[in-house]
């Protein structure tokens, strides 16, 4: 079982996602912008981030970027989460930090496969 930490902004995402990964037996946190979403990381030193771009507050590009910068939390791999499926975005997304790069709508057995890959 995974601590996993899901910065999203948007209700029903944040909902059908966590639930999901609950019944994975994954330990679930919650963060609703990319400010909170670092202070989380900072305080409970999750196992992996799945952190959504378009986030008010801070974005999901500049919480990554400041994520790994910061020497307390930048060995927690995050994986950026996007409705924007361009080849830019997903090399924006590895630009800022992140480890890996996924498209919503999420297709659930590709993200499982993309964050036990990075557990492992």
């Amino acid at each position: 079982m995974a601590k996993i930490l899901y910065v999203e902004d948007d209700e029903m995402n944040r909902d059908m996602l966590s639930r999901r990964l609950t019944r994975r037996e994954h330990e679930i946190s919650l963060a609703f912008d990319g400010q909170e979403g670092l202070e989380k990381m900072r305080s409970e030193k999750p196992d992996l981030v799945l952190m959504d771009m378009g986030l008010p507050v801070l974005d999901g590009w500049e919480a990554t970027t400041q994520a790994k910068a910061d020497d307390e939390i930048n060995s927690i791999p995050i994986i950026a989460l996007t409705a924007h499926a361009l080849e830019s975005d997903r090399q924006k997304a590895l630009d800022c930090g992140a480890d890996d790069f996924d498209t919503k709508p999420i297709d659930l057995k590709r993200l499982l496969e993309k964050i036990e890959a990075l557990l492992a």
